[in-house]
């Protein structure tokens, strides 16, 4: 791998995680580099279980020489999303807003 490859897979994940964020109904509390790092490993997760499934089509799209497969990109979304859903329920969980967010001990 050369540099290059881990640029394109930084930017890849990043996209994937922006697109997870779109499709996610509400606002999500996480940052950018948290972002980064979930569509990343979304994209990782999704080529493996695409690969292990057997989840290819006919449709791809390229980009700078490098070939995807759109029900691939499908699956690293959708992979993507679960892990923003997950991401944004810990970060609500955690937080320590205590304007907003009032616990049931609170009188």
């Amino acid at each position: 791998m050369h540099i290059q490859d881990y640029l394109a897979a930084i930017i890849f994940g990043a996209v994937i995680g922006v697109v997870a964020r779109i499709i996610l109904p509400g606002r999500q509390p996480i940052g950018l580099i948290l972002t980064v790092l979930i569509g990343m490993g979304a994209a990782v997760a999704g080529t493996w279980a695409a690969d292990r499934w057997d989840l290819h089509s006919d449709k791809h799209l390229v980009v700078s020489g490098h070939e995807y497969d759109w029900l691939v990109i499908g699956v690293q979304v959708g992979i993507a999303v679960v892990g923003v859903g997950i991401a944004t329920m810990l970060a609500k969980a955690f937080s320590s807003d205590d304007d907003h967010h009032h616990s049931r001990y609170d009188h």
